[in-house]
């Protein structure tokens, strides 16, 4: 399945949410969009980067619409294996 990164500028998460998606992420949880949180980098400052397997962009873009977060830019990309 091919993987996404995305970026979001301003998203301040909770430590409570941030626990949620690395709890999901270990458990190799999908979503409704067949959308996989593989990774999550983020800083107090609100910069998030999202590390996602999904079928297509489009359903990264619904996996962060069904949030009610914001999704910029959203690149495919290779990991190192």
């Amino acid at each position: 399945m091919p993987t996404f990164m995305d970026f979001h500028d301003d998203l301040r998460l909770p430590a409570a949410d941030i626990a949620a998606i690395g709890e999901g992420a270990r458990a190799g949880v999908r979503d409704q969009f067949g959308v996989r949180q593989i990774e999550l980098f983020h800083n107090p400052e609100g910069k998030v980067y999202c590390l996602l397997e999904a079928p297509d962009e489009v359903a990264v873009r619904q996996h962060h619409e069904a949030l009610g977060v914001p999704c910029g830019d959203v690149h495919q990309v290779d990991q190192l294996r």
